[in-house]
């Protein structure tokens, strides 16, 4: 079986509602990433500490890491943690539950050759419990209905459903870098109804390319959404305004036009770089030309600046405090807020607009402002 299945467990929320991405996808090999690389050493050292704590000898992965730092160090020890918590709640109410990481989890009974990887696995009476760490720092992830710890919960029932009575599936997505830890429950014939009413039929879709293309919030991660002609449509649906005087613009439209606008920047952006890197391997797009972007004068030898500056009867170095996030990463959070709890303040966000849908808490406006007053009038 090849180490990456066409339909992915990871990639699922695409190719559920954009089934002929994945072949598509396919077409376009993964670009490494340093972030990818980062995301592949916290789930190492997260394996290990784990694994460590149940008692398994296992060697320690640390110095092979290309990333390591303090914030990973205890990012995963958070990780840990949960899980060894999760484990002793298992234990209350089933004498030999399962534990498995880094296990291989094969779902192709809804999907055509469908695997993926259970970061941690418990599986006991009555509950089947799927973690999965994200180290990402970028999105936060649900665990609500979420489709790949649902691929990964039905690999498990493939495994263990007629030797634990399992009648509840619990899903948690841990993610430490946005304190996110999200945990979701639902009963395991609600989760095979999904996956026999939806999944199934889906995943056949993609395995064969058929289906809709659809374009959204989905398309970030598509390895395809550069050249996708499909999101581009989509994106150029906001060609219908006349941005030309603006404040024409109805409130209205301006609703319709927001929810658009990020997207719209994402896709400019892709079309932009991929067009970039198309153009560095000969293709010619009339009227544009590949030039040298601006260049910043650097230092050749930092030691020997410093030097000569010295010897100039200058200094060279200025004296600055570390940054927070500097500081953090030299005390630790636990000592951090020990030490400077006190001697920090978060000063309030910049204004956003957002969707209401967003959880942050709406701030005053100058509208409600006015309302208030009159209020107290």
């Amino acid at each position: 079986m090849a180490d990456h299945a066409l339909l992915s467990a990871s990639s699922s929320h695409r190719w559920l509602a954009c089934p002929p991405s994945a072949k598509l996808c396919a077409a376009h090999p993964d670009r490494s990433t340093p972030y990818a690389q980062q995301g592949t050493d916290a789930h190492a050292l997260a394996a290990y500490k784990v694994l460590k704590a149940l008692g398994t000898q296992t060697q320690d992965p640390t110095e092979e890491l290309e990333y390591f730092d303090s914030e990973m160090d205890e990012c995963t020890d958070s990780y840990r943690d949960f899980v060894m918590e999760q484990l002793a709640e298992a234990m209350g109410h089933c004498t030999d539950p399962i534990v498995l990481i880094e296990q291989r989890l094969d779902f192709s009974r809804w999907v055509p050759e469908g695997f993926g990887t259970g970061d941690a696995c418990l599986v006991s009476d009555d509950i089947l419990h799927v973690i999965d760490m994200k180290y990402g720092a970028g999105v936060t992830v649900s665990s609500e209905h979420n489709p790949q710890t649902m691929c990964y919960a039905l690999g498990l029932l493939e495994q263990f459903d007629g030797i634990y009575d399992i009648k509840t599936v619990r899903m948690s997505i841990f993610q430490p870098r946005r304190e996110n830890v999200s945990t979701f429950e639902m009963s395991k014939v609600d989760l095979l109804a999904w996956a026999n009413s939806v999944l199934a039929p889906s995943a056949e879709l993609a395995f064969h390319g058929k289906g809709e293309f659809r374009a959204g919030d989905l398309c970030q991660f598509c390895n395809a959404k550069a050249a996708c002609r499909k999101r581009a449509e989509h994106n150029l649906e906001m060609a219908q305004y006349d941005f030309k005087v603006p404040s024409e613009l109805t409130q209205d439209e301006v609703a319709a036009i927001l929810p658009l606008i990020d997207e719209l920047i994402a896709w400019s952006n892709d079309i932009k770089e991929y067009a970039l890197q198309q153009a560095l391997s000969g293709t010619q797009y009339r009227g544009f030309k590949v030039v040298a972007g601006r260049s910043v004068t650097r230092y050749t030898d930092d030691d020997a600046v410093a030097a000569a500056v010295k010897a100039a009867g200058e200094e060279p170095y200025e004296k600055k405090l570390l940054g927070i996030t500097a500081m953090k990463a030299l005390l630790g959070k636990k000592q951090f807020d020990e030490i400077l709890g006190e001697l920090t303040f978060k000063p309030p966000g910049k204004p956003t607009l957002v969707p209401e849908s967003d959880k942050r808490p709406a701030i005053n406006t100058a509208k409600n402002d006015f309302m208030e007053e009159n209020d107290h009038e």
